[in-house]
């Protein structure tokens, strides 16, 4: 009786061993802020694409890469932008079962790239600092309020993180304060690797535009083989920090070549390829979905007006109306 019983234990261990981190995988949008408020018949394509998850974009905005003072949270910005309009957006979400990561951005005015925003001085770091401080808080207590599953704490901001990692420190600590979800950093593709605050964070996020092909259609098998020192890099940090990867945002625009930069949102592309898009992510989704130490992502990007966005001219992200929505909706069924 007491072998049968050692049996019967080892057998259930290793059967608890063999149950995925994550069985269910964050099947998200990054669902893009607007001027006016949200209803079901905007969440409702949401459900259609069997997304259990929905990125709220709040933003603040800074004059350029060196002002240490973030405008947030005020009536000149679009209302989706907002604390209070992030806030209905997430009720609406709710209602229909969607679960949240509130994820607050920055805007550089010209458009320029978040992850240059450095400080020329210590006075300028220590205002800034404040100035993000207050930013993130105001989310956090949103994010509290509201019970959201994540709450991102930054996006690509690469030089803020080098040249200041103590104040990140700092700031998870103070965030913790306020919110008892799980915390995540939206780390750009070639930054993710030298984020030194993994550990004390839940999620390593990645925003996944990590170049995969180099073809102007590329096949499903080419960007399967191009993703692979991709994953050995990622897969390797997720087993030494003993963290799941998120992708934060993921996604290809509808153009040639858009597995050579799929980071490039600028107009200098504009030949649409449906195929490429659909090709591009069929292979992440083949190469990451399967994995018990990936959690899942958000597709970049998804806009409220669903009749109104996207469409076979269209050659941006968005896989509103696109072959492309497809091949998301059966993946996020699985």
């Amino acid at each position: 009786m007491r072998i049968f019983f050692q049996s019967f234990i080892f057998i259930l261990l290793c059967s608890c061993s063999m149950i995925p981190v994550n069985s269910q995988k964050i099947n998200g949008v990054s669902f893009v802020a607007s001027r006016d408020s949200i209803h079901e018949k905007h969440v409702n394509p949401i459900v259609q694409i069997n997304a259990n998850y929905a990125a709220i974009m709040p933003f603040g905005f800074i004059k350029n890469l060196t002002h240490p003072v973030i405008i947030h949270n005020t009536n000149r910005q679009w209302y989706g932008e907002t604390k209070a309009g992030s806030k209905q957006y997430i009720n609406e979400l709710r209602k229909k079962n969607i679960k949240i990561m509130i994820k607050p951005h920055i805007w550089v005015r010209g458009g320029e790239f978040t992850g240059h925003v450095k400080m020329e001085n210590e006075t300028d770091w220590k205002l800034f600092e404040d100035s993000y401080t207050q930013f993130i808080l105001k989310y956090a207590v949103l994010a509290e309020e509201t019970q959201a599953e994540i709450l991102c704490i930054g996006t690509e901001l690469e030089q803020f993180v080098m040249h200041r990692p103590e104040y990140w420190n700092y700031l998870i600590v103070e965030i913790r304060k306020v919110y008892n979800g799980k915390l995540t950093y939206a780390a750009n593709w070639d930054e993710f690797k030298r984020t030194p605050f993994w550990n004390a964070i839940d999620y390593i996020g990645i925003d996944a535009y990590f170049p995969v092909s180099d073809s102007k259609t590329p096949t499903v098998l080419e960007c399967i083989e191009g993703w692979k020192p991709h994953v050995d890099i990622i897969k390797s940090l997720s087993k030494k920090e003993e963290k799941p990867i998120l992708f934060t945002e993921f996604g290809y625009r509808s153009v040639d070549y858009s597995g050579k930069e799929p980071w490039k949102s600028d107009r200098s592309m504009t030949n649409v390829n449906m195929e490429a898009q659909v090709n591009t992510t069929q292979a992440l989704f083949e190469t990451f979905w399967k994995e018990d130490w990936f959690a899942g992502g958000f597709i970049w990007k998804w806009f409220h007006n669903y009749e109104e966005v996207g469409g076979v001219a269209n050659h941006q992200f968005t896989p509103q109306n696109k072959p492309v929505e497809t091949v998301i909706r059966n993946f996020y069924k699985r």
